[in-house]
């Protein structure tokens, strides 16, 4: 159709995809009945007035629209533009209530009040200092983030990051971006290096500078930290630095030999030789690794402060313990007051629990002090559960101070404790472990606890492997099963599977708490979910609440994002409740959702779960109730959580449901690995559910070729390494 222009007033906003800027909306105008527009806007608003030049198109399903090639903004002047523009909830304490009274009171001057008198809106009734303050932030925030927008449109990015750019750099934000736009990557959450080197390459930063190349070297090695590795070696690193930069090989090796070099001396990248290979790992890594070591040897080899004869120890131990303990499990206590640092570990029903409500017992009989401690809220409340004794975050345990962006705890002010008891320590990747080794003086002892089986900790490093693996660490294994987690087909399983056996459903002298529900296609898997919740589940007496799906992966039919979606309308499905759409996702009260980073300011963490308890349009915010605490969330933080009715495996390290059904299907094989189902398998209490196809839960239990993490704890506790 032909090319057209329309004027007219923004009525409301159908879609609109904060990540690529794509909107369709509904415009009027007084020459034509209201138009649907589409294309790529920046921060449109309904309520706006808008000049748009595009051409005529027909769509099948939604009939005549205008798509834009080229559009003008202006602020509304007519007192329904007005109302409808504040009442769209982008000015942070105004919603529709206080939309209508203030146009209601100022007429067609009320954004002129709001911009150059915004103390005048006292005389509105209901609005007092508080929301006053809240409007003038957030209406000269507004602005300076339209301009960011422009900018980042202009160098052909997403609008998305606008407003967190702004949160960080403020009114520097254009500066430091044009300045150096590859610091982004470092400095906002989401952002990655392809968004960065859009904005460089167009900002006009060459392809070949030595800028780009250290930037290429330092995300590569983050991906491989995301990966788990702490290090990668020198060769595979230019390799994939090149492919990730798509540059030739042959032609730049002097100026990727030069940006190494010049990372080496900015203390960014450090190189380590063993066994007559070259790694090259971040700064940042090497020095956790070098500084744990440092901390174990020592606490290793310090004096003990107690003056306890181990014969006493063991008989106060009998005395006082209310259930029998094993051999085992009463070696793990005594090496714990013979050693500074001692691990115990183990798999489901081996007695760990009971072990430590033994040693606790015994450290209260001598009148010792003692913490408890684990990497999740809600490790730490199991941990609490099974203990009836206060237990704690690890972050709460060091005291993250959101001021300084430190934790409180260090090597200059440490924690006050005879013992620290250290639950799930699988689930702790080498930068807490730094954290919590700074943090503990030469007269505490450490008692690390987990299960060396499961899956490895998120972020980089295998801390509680490579110390147990330095056979210098006192290290006591559980084996033997006890006679109550015997009866537990969950239990029995678990144990097939570490074993690389096929899970059973025959197990007669056990109850049946595990199901194994074949499904040869992907397709048909909600039914079966579906089927569990709402016939299965309840004849058990569970709360759904307690009931997860645990999945390997997050795309595909059965990956979360799919199966939350889904599940969403199935357990939350009531839309007159008040809600929030971001990014596609429907945000609704009554949601249980995850974070998915740590924010040190919110004193919320990565894995933590919590319920959206309400949505204020009015102060553009939703607030999260993460098991009593409340969080308050701007809608611009909403890419921190996720719908969490279903959760990948990894994320659930350290949590345990009464139920949880997990899917695996064969176009999980990527992923499927026995450590992997073995970790899914014992998140379960009281049922568990698989739902999928034989060959494929096979697969992943036959596959035990985890690949090995590339750390050099161990070598830095064990053995000589050349570094530089």
């Amino acid at each position: 159709m032909n090319s057209d222009q329309i004027t007219g007033i923004i009525d409301r906003i159908l879609f609109q995809n904060n990540e690529t800027g794509f909107s369709v909306f509904i415009v009027k105008s007084k020459k034509y009945d209201p138009i649907t527009i589409t294309g790529s806007f920046v921060g449109i608003q309904a309520g706006q007035e808008i000049h748009v030049q595009g051409t005529w198109a027909f769509h099948p399903k939604f009939g005549k629209q205008l798509q834009a090639t080229s559009y003008s903004t202006a602020l509304p002047s007519s007192i329904l533009g007005i109302k409808k523009y504040l009442s769209s909830g982008f000015i942070k304490g105004i919603g529709p209530v206080y939309a209508e009274k203030i146009v209601q009171y100022f007429k067609e001057n009320t954004l002129t009040i709001i911009d150059e008198n915004p103390e005048r809106l006292f005389e509105v009734d209901g609005i007092g200092q508080k929301r006053v303050g809240q409007i003038k932030t957030s209406w000269s925030d507004q602005k300076y983030i339209a301009k960011i927008m422009v900018f980042l449109q202009e160098k052909g990015v997403s609008t998305i990051f606008a407003t967190k750019i702004y949160k960080k750099y403020g009114h520097e934000s254009i500066a430091k971006l044009t300045q150096n736009p590859y610091r982004l990557t470092d400095d906002i959450w989401g952002i990655g290096f392809k968004t960065a080197d859009k904005i460089a390459q167009n900002m006009g930063f060459a392809t070949g500078s030595v800028e780009r190349i250290q930037a290429g070297i330092l995300f590569t090695l983050q991906q491989e930290n995301n990966n788990g590795h702490c290090y990668q070696e020198v060769e595979s690193l230019k390799q994939r630095s090149f492919q990730l930069l798509e540059i030739d090989q042959e032609f730049h090796q002097g100026v990727m030999k030069k940006a190494l070099t010049l990372l080496y001396h900015q203390d960014k990248i450090k190189l380590i030789t063993y066994q007559e290979k070259h790694f090259v790992g971040l700064c940042t890594i090497y020095g956790c690794e070098k500084a744990i070591a440092q901390k174990a040897l020592t606490l290793l080899s310090s004096k003990i402060k107690h003056t306890l004869d181990p014969h006493d120890l063991y008989k106060n131990l009998q005395k006082i313990m209310s259930t029998q303990l094993n051999e085992d499990q009463q070696h793990g206590i005594l090496k714990a007051f013979e050693h500074k640092l001692s691990i115990i570990t183990g798999g489901p029903g081996t007695g760990k629990t009971t072990l430590v409500k033994a040693f606790i017992q015994l450290l209260e009989h001598y009148k010792f002090s003692y913490k408890l401690a684990a990497p999740t809220g809600r490790a730490a409340k199991r941990l609490m559960e099974g203990t009836h004794r206060h237990a704690t975050t690890v972050h709460r345990l060091l005291e993250f101070d959101p001021a300084t962006m430190r934790f409180t705890h260090d090597d200059k002010n440490c924690i006050k404790t005879d013992f620290l008891i250290l639950d799930e320590t699988s689930m702790i990747d080498i930068f807490l472990a730094n954290s919590i080794f700074k943090a503990i003086s030469l007269d505490t002892h450490i008692i690390m606890i987990g299960d060396v089986d499961q899956l490895p900790s998120v972020g980089p490093g295998s801390i509680l492997k490579d110390l147990i693996n330095t056979q210098i660490v006192p290290c006591t294994k559980l084996t033997q099963i006890f006679r109550q987690a015997q009866n537990s087909m969950i239990i029995q399983n678990a144990h097939r599977i570490n074993q690389g056996q096929f899970p059973t459903t025959d197990l007669p002298e056990c109850k049946k708490d595990f199901y194994f529900i074949k499904e040869e296609t992907a397709e048909q898997c909600f039914n079966s979910i579906e089927k569990i919740l709402t016939k299965i589940i309840p004849q058990h007496e569970i709360d759904l609440t307690n009931v997860t799906i645990l999945t390997p992966m997050n795309k595909g039919i059965v990956g979360t994002q799919s199966l939350n979606h889904a599940l969403q309308q199935l357990l939350n499905p009531d839309q007159s409740r008040s809600h929030h759409t971001f990014m596609g996702t429907v945000f609704r009260v009554g949601d249980r959702v995850m974070q998915i980073k740590n924010n040190y300011d919110k004193n919320i963490f990565n894995g933590d779960i919590g319920t959206i308890a309400d949505i204020s349009q009015d102060d553009s915010q939703m607030i999260i109730d993460f098991e009593g605490t409340k969080i308050h969330y701007d809608f611009d933080e909403l890419n921190e959580l996720v719908l969490a009715y279903a959760i990948s495996i990894h994320k659930s390290q350290g949590s345990e449901y009464d139920a949880v059904i997990i899917p695996i299907f064969m176009q999980h094989f990527m992923l499927l690995q026995k450590n992997l189902i073995y970790t899914a398998i014992t998140r379960a209490k009281k049922l568990c559910f698989f739902i999928g196809q034989t060959k494929a839960i096979a697969m992943g239990i036959k596959n035990n070729k985890q690949e090995e993490r590339i750390t050099f704890l161990k070598q830095q506790i064990t053995e000589q390494i050349t570094c530089r």
